[in-house]
């Protein structure tokens, strides 16, 4: 008889006042099966001697939003890590890898693709109500066209319409996936997507300033880089068709706050906004009161019982690494400043 194999030590790093928790009870319990967790209370932080104690037995990290920075100092304390499993999407807007981790070999998974789901299907809603002019209906259905100076639109419906996706990063490519039942044509404006590869996943690429004059909805999925802070700027936002709908659910960096406030109280265009800049929008900004702008507070990404998606996929990755099988979403050195 031989002893069963020692499953490797999982130490849990993130915020831990979320409600729902971010880990619910049933989710540590199957993580448990899988690993042997040294303490269901995540870390907030990797200063402490609890923290020293924690790290110095992991060989598998799971982290989520809240987790503390992965540097040096750290991984110090952490002689035995091998993976470092990231629940959540981005890993630099928080910076919570850095360069010692890519140093010392450290495999690194992430729930980005979990989290690109909610994205792509509140995108999907807002396509269709744009295109049906639903937000802009619902204002005039209750009076507001009394106090508003409203364009004259062209035909409404979800047939035979341009979507212009600005990205075609993980995010813009599940839209496309998403929007292949209807009738609709899409564009993608992406520097390092080219011709063969979009002919591939079913959309015509374009350049941006023709994308944006031909679209009826433009939907912003690129990454927030010094490259593409404000892409959308005045001459971008001129070129949009009368009544076209602009849509962000990426950062609201991408987009000149102040040119795109003075075209929308023009009444020429509107705009779905789930990220803006500032974030969150001042109360006192014109645009919570504007009728053609629908303006939610980063709701976009995962919620609620989405968390759920996020923590099945990090534990089907750590289940992974410990049958010695290679991770589905690992995320190499190179793609990190890319991510959205």
């Amino acid at each position: 008889m031989t002893d069963r194999p020692r499953r490797p030590t999982a130490v849990l790093a993130m915020w831990p006042g979320f409600d729902p928790p971010l880990l619910t009870g049933e989710e540590l319990d199957r993580l448990g099966k899988v690993v042997e967790l040294a303490d269901r209370e995540p870390l907030t932080e990797f200063q402490s001697e609890r923290a020293a104690v924690l790290l110095g037995r992991a060989k598998v990290i799971v982290g989520h939003w809240g987790c503390p920075t992965l540097d040096a100092a750290a991984l110090d304390l952490s002689p035995g890590l091998e993976m470092f499993a990231y629940a959540a999407g981005t890993l630099k807007e928080y910076k919570v890898v850095t360069d010692a981790v890519w140093e010392r070999g450290i495999l690194v998974t992430t729930g980005a693709a979990a989290n690109a789901e909610p994205v792509a299907e509140y995108t999907i809603a807002a396509i269709l109500f744009a295109n049906k002019d639903v937000f802009n209906t619902r204002e005039r259905y209750r009076g507001a066209e009394a106090t508003f100076s409203w364009p004259q639109r062209g035909p409404v419906g979800n047939y035979d319409k341009q979507v212009g996706l600005v990205g075609a990063s993980r995010i813009g490519r599940r839209v496309i996936e998403l929007l292949e039942p209807f009738e609709l044509g899409v564009a993608v404006y992406d520097p390092y997507l080219d011709v063969e590869e979009a002919a591939a996943l079913g959309v015509v690429k374009m350049e941006l300033a023709e994308l944006l004059e031909t679209s009826d909805v433009v939907s912003i999925h690129a990454p927030a880089l010094p490259e593409t802070h404000h892409l959308i700027g005045v001459e971008e936002i001129s070129l949009l068709q009368d009544g076209a709908t602009l849509i962000n659910t990426a950062r609201g960096s991408l987009v000149d706050p102040s040119a795109l406030e003075a075209e929308l109280l023009t009444g020429r265009i509107s705009a779905v906004l789930d990220v803006t800049d500032p974030e969150p929008m001042p109360a006192d900004s014109p645009l919570h009161r504007m009728p053609n702008v629908f303006l939610t507070p980063h709701i976009a990404g995962s919620q609620g019982s989405e968390y759920r998606r996020m923590a099945a996929m990090v534990i089907d990755e750590v289940a992974r690494f410990t049958r010695g099988e290679p991770p589905l979403h690992p995320v190499r050195r190179d793609e990190v400043e890319r991510m959205a």
